[in-house]
């Protein structure tokens, strides 16, 4: 997978950017900027892919990405009604003695966190999302003022975890990243049908109990959690487009209805046909 490398420029009057954008659901952009961004999505589900770190989300998503972090889109597969707000800005977006005020120490601190890529979660994402939702309609000067809150409120939480831990710019971060990207890849490509873990595990020159750890380790969760994550996210889409629970189930490469069924309800909350009658 190609890097691609996104020229930003601010929005006409700011000194950063906004975009409200909808769902690009097929269009898979794996890129990289120099500017710090914060991302907010709401859909049903999708894939959060930073750095090396591949995990998915539930409902939405609060991300602060560092620069030059690789990612992925947010809405990447995503089938259902998706949007997002993005904030992209440069370290010294309100001059180079910005984050050496005394009064932005934590702030200061959030910047030098997010090099590792931070997510957010609880009432922390729900505020945050609720101010990013809004700044889009403010004139330039009340942007300004939320954003500052916005990055008030993420450094002062406890609701945050680092997503890579080692920060962007070691020769071993970008080895398991490389690795990483060939194995969403072999995910994306075989979730359908029986992803093997042996043949994934040799594309990547690792032994399979070798891989079975570098995946935990990266991903904080089972190379088969990942997939039966990644294939109910998949079933989610597809009941919303109208499909059957029967049909969806062996869609996205599961052999047993009632096993699908227990498993949309474990990770999801309700089984799929409770899940498609609340959205549709």
């Amino acid at each position: 997978m190609k890097i691609i490398r996104e020229n930003i420029q601010p929005d006409q009057g700011s000194s950063f950017k906004i975009l409200l954008t909808p769902g690009l659901n097929d269009t898979f952009l794996w890129h990289l900027h120099p500017e710090y961004e914060i991302v907010y999505v709401e859909g049903s589900g999708g894939t959060r892919h930073v750095g090396s770190h591949t995990s998915v989300y539930e409902g939405s998503d609060l991300v602060f990405i560092g620069p030059n972090i690789p990612h992925l889109n947010f809405d990447y597969g995503v089938r259902t009604q998706c949007e997002q707000v993005i904030i992209q800005m440069r370290e010294d977006f309100l001059g180079k003695e910005f984050l050496l005020a005394p009064e932005l120490q934590s702030v200061r601190r959030l910047f030098e966190q997010s090099h590792h890529g931070l997510s957010f979660s609880g009432e922390t994402k729900r505020m945050v999302g609720q101010k990013l939702k809004q700044m889009p309609a403010l004139a330039p000067f009340e942007q300004l003022m939320a954003l500052l809150g916005v990055l008030k409120t993420m450094a002062e939480s406890t609701e945050v975890i680092m997503l890579n831990p080692k920060p962007i710019g070691s020769k071993s971060f970008h080895k398991e990243q490389l690795r990483m990207q060939h194995i969403y890849a072999y995910v994306e490509a075989h979730f359908d049908r029986t992803p093997d873990v042996n043949e994934v595990a040799a594309a990547v020159n690792l032994t399979t109990p070798a891989f079975c750890r570098f995946f935990k380790a990266n991903a904080r969760m089972t190379f088969t959690d990942f997939v039966n994550q990644y294939r109910v996210n998949q079933a989610k889409n597809l009941l919303l487009q109208g499909r059957s629970v029967s049909e969806t189930c062996f869609a996205v490469g599961f052999e047993s209805l009632s096993y699908f069924n227990k498993l949309f309800r474990k990770i999801v909350g309700e089984n799929p046909s409770e899940f498609k009658k609340r959205h549709l």
